[in-house]
């Protein structure tokens, strides 16, 4: 993407990225969320999930790892007398144990139940149903009458801001987000978000919890997508975008591994589920009409059902897969989708191409430094380490940007000018390059 220096130069360029990332990991085991040196904390001892589904079994089993007790709920009858057996399932592969081990284990520590007094009585309690602000609040009104009074609400919320979920509880102070990300096991990242009336008590708690459960959490200030999606959007967006200007499928995932990505935007795509991002993209798009795309090819594969891996196609074909890392092919019928909405070729370079896919994801980390979302630009780039699979050869986003340099970013987006808002430089940005600054003030903070 940028010119190759010399092999020398670049195994040291390397090892000093790498270092880098260490320096980010151990900055983050040692801070506490806020910015006081101290609160009195009470430990969360229990902790109650509201959802017995994929994501609130696996948050289930990260717990009960721990060795943490844990009460689950969920609307659903069937749903909830199976949580004990998937939560074991998900616990397998995590301890040395045998499924009779594992089955032992979850029946000592986790208690289903139809009770929503016993889920508000631990000293978490975390909602992960339906992403729908009317679903999440109709689960705060059957909690609040019996939240005790220091217990913490929290949301598993993916997107939706966390003010607009804390407008009718009794006590916001107590209320934060605490998105993990799937597959909960394979993520080690957590957002702890901050709503405008979270307490400086909740979130310290939260982290706190996060790192006793071998949990990485960043706190992020409240806002659509919060940190991690809020960059992973425009990166997946953009993909789809290349394909409706002539790119292949391969070309795209190509430029993206090449560069170091884990895997390509497409596959993640496919990974999330193309449901999912339709829903995350809407909430992106409402907040951010003038540089959100609404891809035309992600709505049409989302009505025709094509929702990635857990219907079997997406961008790629997963007829014979079930393992979540698994592997997979090009699916050759999506073509037809992409011709459908394909506009005349333009000339992309793989060069562009990468530009094109890493680029807006730069971009939106600096608004979210001008916007003040996150406290350091290590929280951004620990996000897109642990989160996005960046890789950790070119130390983070921000970081990665900081040895490219303010100046020469501008010069990639130059010739991306007519794409409009979305890759037009950001204040912060122009002002870097102008003074010669880094996002990364000698690694203060």
């Amino acid at each position: 993407m940028e010119d190759s220096p010399p092999a020398e130069n670049a195994s040291q360029s390397e090892a000093a990225a790498r270092r880098h990332v260490e320096w980010l990991v151990e900055r983050n085991r040692q801070d506490t969320g806020i910015d006081l040196a101290y609160v009195d904390l009470s430990p969360i001892r229990s902790v109650g999930i509201v959802g017995a589904g994929m994501m609130g079994t696996a948050i289930a089993a990260t717990h009960v790892k721990a060795d943490l007790p844990v009460v689950i709920t969920d609307a659903d009858e069937n749903t909830l007398r199976a949580a004990a057996e998937r939560i074991a399932a998900e616990l397998a592969p995590q301890i040395d144990a045998s499924d009779a081990e594992c089955a032992e284990r979850v029946g000592r520590l986790v208690k289903p139940t139809t009770d929503a007094a016993k889920i508000a009585r631990c000293d978490l309690a975390l909602e992960s149903v339906v992403e729908t602000v009317a679903g999440k609040q109709e689960v705060y009104a059957r909690l609040a009458p019996h939240l005790a009074a220091a217990t913490i609400l929290a949301s598993n919320t993916s997107t939706i801001p966390i003010g607009r979920l804390a407008a009718a509880l009794p006590d916001p102070g107590r209320f934060c987000g605490i998105h993990f990300f799937h597959p909960v096991r394979h993520r080690s990242l957590v957002e702890i978000v901050r709503g405008p009336d979270t307490s400086d008590a909740t979130i310290a708690a939260a982290v706190g919890h996060a790192k006793r459960i071998q949990k990485m959490p960043i706190v992020v200030e409240d806002g659509p997508a919060f940190l991690v999606n809020r960059l992973l959007l425009p990166y997946l967006i953009e993909a789809m975008d290349l394909l409706l200007d002539g790119a292949t499928i391969d070309q795209v995932e190509r430029a993206a591994t090449e560069f170091g990505m884990a895997i390509g935007p497409l596959r993640i795509l496919d990974e999330i589920g193309i449901d999912t991002v339709v829903n995350a993209g809407r909430v992106l798009w409402q907040a951010f009409p003038d540089r959100i795309v609404a891809s035309p090819l992600l709505i049409t594969m989302y009505k025709k059902g094509r929702l990635g891996r857990k219907s079997g196609a997406g961008f790629f074909s997963y007829a014979s897969e079930t393992a979540w890392d698994g592997p997979s092919r090009p699916d050759p019928s999506v073509e037809q989708l992409i011709a459908e909405w394909a506009r005349p070729p333009q000339k992309l370079t793989p060069e562009t191409i990468t530009h094109r896919l890493i680029l807006p994801m730069v971009l939106e980390a600096t608004r979210l430094l001008e916007e003040g979302k996150v406290r350091h630009p290590g929280d951004v780039d620990l996000a897109v380490l642990f989160g996005l699979g960046f890789p950790h050869s070119r130390g983070g986003l921000l970081y990665w940007a900081d040895t490219v340099g303010a100046g020469r970013i501008l010069q990639m987006l130059n010739p991306l000018e007519p794409l409009g808002p979305r890759l037009e430089p950001t204040q912060l940005l122009r002002e870097a390059a102008e003074q010669g600054r880094r996002f990364y003030d000698e690694r203060a903070g």
